[in-house]
């Protein structure tokens, strides 16, 4: 912080900021991060604002009301730039099961319910997993705990070709939801469960098994 000094010689107020300004314009600060200078900047707008020399008593209480404004507001910003950037960095890598372990008859199950109770967010959520579930249990795809629904989506596809669009469509509408803060929607759930019908009837064919890997 620059303090403005009145010093016996008498230099007036006026001369000590503009010889500030000067100062700051030095090569010194030239190389300052823009933050420490709107810091700094902000250092000596606070300092001049509480002057109480130049603004008496009661200008005084209104600075301390305006710093004490200034600080609430800033805090604020701060605490809902950090919350939106919390929600932009979710990782969109997390595996589709999440923390629970169950079998893909219970997914199912706990989709159908949500669906019911119109919460189809999470009953979309539950149905993909369902499908992943089943796909494992038949072996068309290995047990991989982290999968994401791209991953999922992509190596199904390669055992059954003909259902490779739904599948990505599926991934999408997964990721949709759960990551891009996208409503679920009855048309959304109803993707998952004409895929799980469809892949419960299909079977992979021995070329797309060995063609797989």
């Amino acid at each position: 912080m620059i303090t403005l000094l009145t010093p016996p010689g008498g230099i007036g107020r006026e001369e000590a900021r503009n010889g500030a300004v000067q100062e700051l314009l030095g090569p010194g600060y030239a190389r300052e991060s823009l933050f420490d200078r709107f810091w700094r900047w902000t250092d000596q707008f606070l300092g001049d604002l509480l002057d109480q020399e130049s603004i008496g008593v009661v200008g005084s209480v209104a600075a301390r009301i305006a710093l004490v404004a200034i600080v609430v507001c800033v805090v604020v910003a701060l605490l809902l730039v950090a919350r939106r950037t919390t929600g932009r960095g979710t990782p969109r890598t997390r595996g589709v099961f999440g923390d629970r372990r169950l079998t893909a008859a219970e997914h199912r199950e706990a989709a159908e319910r949500l669906a019911e109770e119109g919460r189809w967010a999470e009953a979309v959520r539950e149905r993909l997993r369902a499908v992943a579930r089943d796909l494992e249990d038949r072996v068309i795809v290995d047990v991989v705990p982290s999968r994401t629904a791209g991953e999922l989506a992509a190596e199904a596809g390669r055992a059954l070709p003909a259902l490779a669009a739904e599948l990505a469509e599926a991934a999408r509408v997964f990721d949709d939801v759960t990551y891009g803060e996208v409503p679920g929607t009855p048309e959304a759930y109803r993707i998952m469960r004409d895929l799980d019908e469809h892949l419960r009837a299909a079977r992979p064919s021995p070329a797309a098994r060995v063609a797989a890997p």
